[in-house]
């Protein structure tokens, strides 16, 4: 460890401790502040600096002492008569000395990462509880069921493949992983909609409608138009958006799953995606509304739901590994359209876990996830035909064929990777 080592970490540690500092001053906290913090990020950096010759107990020390520091600045307080019952202030000191101190045995990334953060945590304060006020009971039960599915279920659940012999593609963790995943974007699209999604216009609709689902979102917005048929170009444009942004959905799905299956499912996929999108905006350009709001979804995060999801992709697992072996790549065209019919997410995901497993080619499984993406579009446009008006339907309708003309010619000249 040389001199100019020690003193860059010392300049960080400064640094780090000015940044809090300042916020805590701008509060005008008493018991620390602008000259306080960045004292005690330093003061931890040192007892980490003196632990190599003399052991961690001085870390620990150290510690203690800052802690003896606060609790007599506290109960001074309380005998001035002006006590502060929030601990904000206290517990920021704690963990800038724990920052100085990991900055000298640590990685110098993530102290600078932890400071900052707890700068930006603090500055933040109005705003988090803002954000919390306009959280109602049901969504905070979202939260804390996904909480619950990805932090409390994943981990307990074995990592090991199961299933009869020859058909050993069922791993509880990485099925309910792909629970997690589905869940956390559903859940993502469900927040951004509850901060805008009462007066939304026809771009964020489709966007949320995308995350939350796309299959809700079309029969959502069939229905309106049944009896308002002025209402079709409008609910169209939100339709065919949220048609657009599940190709998105995949290609995450595809990435987080399988990165070495992302190269040979990109280009089809995008391809899709670029022609429905100009559809899209063909359509946007001649729109004669807007629509205003969009309907309430439901909880992402049902536990029911989570379990449904897991299982139907578990059924598709082993579906898929089934076809394959009995019917060849006829059996698999099969699956996928039955089961793009309603979901393409399962399938995308059972598709990638499979060209992990190497029991499916890359080639292979970007074109199974294209048939299932067709089928999904048929079933929308069957479910716009029966719940919704034919105006809706012919203009939806454009933006569906376009893509299935484009999906059919991706499978038949689509060059093999």
């Amino acid at each position: 460890m040389t001199i100019s080592f020690i003193f860059q970490q010392l300049g960080i540690a400064l640094v780090l401790g000015l940044l809090v500092g300042l916020q805590r001053e701008s509060v005008a906290s008493r018991i620390a502040g602008l000259r306080t913090f960045p004292l005690v990020t330093v003061f931890g950096l040192i007892t980490a600096l003196l632990a190599q010759t003399w052991g961690g107990w001085m870390i620990v020390a150290g510690l203690v002492s800052l802690a003896i520091l606060i609790f007599s600045g506290k109960m001074a307080e309380s005998d001035e008569g002006k006590p502060d019952p929030g601990l904000t202030t206290e517990v920021a000191l704690l963990l800038m000395y724990g920052v100085g101190a990991y900055l000298m045995i640590g990685y110098r990334e993530i102290a600078i990462a932890m400071g900052g953060g707890i700068a930006v945590l603090l500055h933040f304060k109005g705003q988090l509880h803002n954000v919390v006020m306009r959280l109602s009971d049901a969504d905070l039960k979202a939260i804390m069921q996904f909480a619950l599915i990805s932090l409390v279920i994943l981990p307990i659940l074995p990592n090991n493949f199961y299933g009869p012999n020859g058909y050993d593609v069922f791993n509880p963790r990485n099925t309910w992983l792909m629970v997690v995943l589905i869940v956390g974007i559903n859940l993502s699209g469900y927040i951004i909609y509850k901060f805008f999604g009462e007066k939304v216009g026809l771009l964020l609709a489709g966007l949320l409608g995308g995350l939350i689902s796309s299959t809700a979102t079309t029969v959502s917005y069939a229905r309106r138009t049944a009896q308002a048929a002025e209402a079709s170009v409008p609910a169209a444009i939100v339709i065919l958006i949220a048609s657009c942004v599940v190709f998105v959905r995949l290609l995450l799905e595809i990435a987080t799953v399988s990165p070495v299956f992302l190269p040979a499912a990109f280009g089809p996929l995008l391809t899709m995606m670029i022609v429905l999108a100009l559809v899209t905006l063909v359509l946007w350009l001649f729109k004669h509304d807007e629509i205003d709001d969009m309907p309430d979804p439901e909880n992402p995060s049902e536990l029911k739901s989570a379990l449904l999801f897991g299982l139907f992709y578990s059924v598709i697992l082993f579906a898929v590994a089934f076809a394959r072996e009995k019917f060849g790549s006829s059996g698999l065209y099969i699956v996928a359209a039955i089961s793009g019919l309603t979901d393409v997410d399962a399938i995308t995901l059972s598709t990638s876990q499979l060209v992990n497993l190497n029991r499916i080619t890359p080639d292979r499984g970007w074109r199974l996830i294209t048939v299932a993406t067709i089928s999904n579009l048929l079933f929308k446009a069957l479910t716009i035909a029966v719940l919704g008006h034919r105006r809706l339907l012919l203009k939806t309708g454009i933006g569906f064929v376009a893509v299935f003309l484009s999906g059919v010619a991706i499978l038949l000249f689509w060059p093999s990777s």
